[in-house]
């Protein structure tokens, strides 16, 4: 059955047009994502109508528009609730969106707060704390090497070469950093100094199953330590993505299944991992709404690098959400 599916979305060149930054903006979407996505649904028999960000969404319900279905990757703007607030409006006028609820949606971006979730359903996570003031960061009780980023930021923001810290002296002095640009908490955990995983991840429930598992492997010409900011803008030239599916990527696909379930994930999401002293993949974060970027963005590039078109992901997406419909 064809459905009548709105699409809402945070343009990217519509907030640097009011004034903010380039790293400021790197979430939101390029104008060729949206197209990809529309394209998709038409490809898909369904009719794809262009919405915007949460202020075009509620224009528009108020003046009556109404959609089968809405396929959000609206990120927000501001707050730890901000890639919540399409998922709770919609919820507000009964309308079925893609991906997941708006306490999924507030918890994952708090990286904190999900690590604590993480930790009480016994999935492998790193030891961390959660950083609030200058004062706090002297009272980490954590062995080094450690690592701090900005709790609820994405696309690397905030992450570089020094987010590997080595001394009470850095630790100080980059939650000052942090705390000061980001204007936020800092999470600080052990370093791992293992491989680095992303696992795609699709469906709901009792559905869900890993899409793959692609290693991400920095280049020489890399940000040392840390799949930064920096490496992540210049992927093609730093960053090499390979698909492995030997025994530690197994492993790296269990523990990310197993987080994505027990977080109540929807449809599709990304879960990000590195292992440890001993060869285990540690949960590092979960992204349940992964960029879709059909050449950029990771959960595009590990579809693709499993022989699975662009087409195919979009449709998964979709079927996964009309099942839940339906129920």
């Amino acid at each position: 059955m064809s459905l009548k599916v709105g699409i809402t979305y945070d343009l990217r060149k519509e907030y640097i047009a009011m004034g903010l930054g380039e790293e400021e903006t790197a979430e939101f979407d390029k104008p060729e994502t949206i197209e990809a996505i529309a394209g998709a649904l038409v490809q898909l028999g369904h009719r794809a109508e262009k919405i915007g960000n949460i202020q075009a969404l509620a224009k528009r319900l108020v003046a009556g528009d109404r959609w089968d279905l809405v396929f959000n990757i609206a990120e927000g703007l501001r707050g730890f609730g901000r890639e919540a607030q399409v998922p709770a409006l919609l919820d507000a006028y009964e309308i079925p969106y893609t991906f997941s609820d708006p306490l999924v949606m507030s918890l994952t971006l708090h990286k904190g707060m999900t690590k604590r979730v993480i930790r009480d359903l016994g999935i492998p996570t790193p030891d961390f704390a959660v950083v609030e003031d200058e004062a706090e960061a002297g009272k980490v009780d954590l062995p080094f090497p450690l690592f701090a980023k900005p709790v609820a930021e994405g696309t690397g923001k905030g992450i570089s070469g020094s987010s590997r810290i080595e001394s009470r002296a850095d630790l100080a002095r980059i939650c000052v950093e942090l705390l000061r640009d980001f204007e936020q908490p800092v999470l600080v955990e052990t370093y791992l100094p293992g491989r680095e995983f992303t696992v795609g991840v699709t469906g709901t429930g009792k559905e869900a199953s890993a899409l793959a598992v692609i290693e991400v492997i920095l280049k020489s010409d890399a940000e040392s330590n840390a799949y930064s900011y920096v490496n992540k803008q210049r992927f093609e030239e730093l960053v090499e993505y390979r698909l492995v599916k030997d025994s530690m990527a197994e492993k790296a696909a269990g523990v990310a299944v197993a987080a994505y379930k027990g977080l109540g994930c929807r449809d599709a999401g990304r879960v990000d991992l590195r292992s440890d002293l001993h060869g285990q993949p540690q949960f590092m974060e979960i992204n349940p709404l992964a960029g879709l970027h059909p050449e950029d963005s990771d959960l595009p590039i590990l579809n693709r690098l499993a022989g699975f078109t662009y087409l195919d992901l979009i449709d998964q997406i979709i079927s996964s959400a009309r099942a839940r419909m339906g129920r």
